[in-house]
């Protein structure tokens, strides 16, 4: 082929001099091998030192009896006498919990997405302060959050709400000033030399550009915290997470693979439902997933 380089074609004097520029990369040396091999022993003595620590070998000691929880799991020779209304009633508590919170968390975000957008406001100071209010809600895992709501508020699925909104309005602000500020500047500057307000530039020059992308978010949201809300009911939050935790309690292991089971059908139903909706929003069809 007429453009493959051949080692003929290379120039000695150019490779001198690239030697002479980078000799780094050409012959590595003593100081930086010992450096390599001293970096390399301390990370496998690290690796050592951690498997003394959390006492890695009990993985195998406790392998017999995960095998006779997972035997447990599999028996389901009393799954008439369960009560599956309870649970699906849970289920689709834990469901209302995502769904309610994440829409909170929404209705909260817009406007913070506005104003932590450096297109919308200038000011440095205050825009600081706004994303650092976004930090500081998303900073804390809404685990965390839902200790601190089931203390103030009492075991419940309002816990689990709020654990969801206050978490998730930190996330969706940040992604939707992002949004905001990759906008079209010309649009609002179409709407304004109108003599539009600054209100209606926004409402007609910058929302209908992120809009499909918000909703594109929240219904990922809504799909990511259905997964949550059932981990926040092992806390105390309400919903399927609560019944899972009091039957794993009591070693009620075969009704326990049921609510897995139960958890997975959800999530998965929720999942392909907000992905076809989201690539309907996107103008791609579902086909081309």
């Amino acid at each position: 082929m007429s453009g493959t380089i051949r080692l003929t074609d290379i120039d000695p004097r150019d490779i001198a001099a690239a030697r002479s520029r980078y000799p780094r990369a050409f012959n590595a040396s003593q100081n930086d091998r010992l450096i390599r091999w001293g970096i390399g022993l301390g990370l496998l003595g690290y690796l050592i030192y951690l498997h003394w620590l959390f006492e890695f070998e009990r993985i195998f000691s406790g392998l017999p009896k995960l095998w006779v929880i997972v035997r447990l799991m599999l028996d389901w020779s009393g799954f008439a006498e369960w009560d599956h209304a309870e649970l699906v009633h849970a289920m689709l508590e834990t469901v209302a919990m995502a769904y309610l919170g994440t829409m909170l968390a929404v209705v909260l975000a817009v406007p913070l997405g506005f104003l932590g957008a450096r297109d919308v406001i200038p000011g440095r100071v205050f825009r600081f302060f706004t994303r650092r209010l976004f930090d500081g809600c998303r900073g804390l895992d809404q685990l965390i959050w839902a200790l601190v709501f089931v203390r103030a508020m009492g075991l419940g699925p309002i816990a689990g709400i709020m654990a969801i909104a206050v978490a998730e309005t930190g996330v969706l602000a940040k992604l939707f000033a992002e949004a905001i500020e990759n906008t079209d500047r010309r649009e609002i500057e179409g709407i304004s030399s109108t003599g539009a307000g600054f209100i209606a530039g926004l409402r007609y020059g910058i929302l209908p550009q992120v809009l499909p992308v918000l909703i594109s978010q929240a219904l990922y949201s809504v799909e990511s915290n259905s997964r949550e809300a059932t981990i926040l009911g092992l806390v105390g939050a309400g919903g399927i997470g609560l019944r899972l935790s009091d039957r794993i309690q009591i070693n009620a292991w075969d009704q326990a693979a049921y609510i897995i089971v139960l958890i997975l059908i959800t999530v998965s139903i929720i999942d392909t439902i907000s992905k076809t909706l989201r690539m309907r929003l996107i103008g791609a069809p579902p086909a081309s997933r």
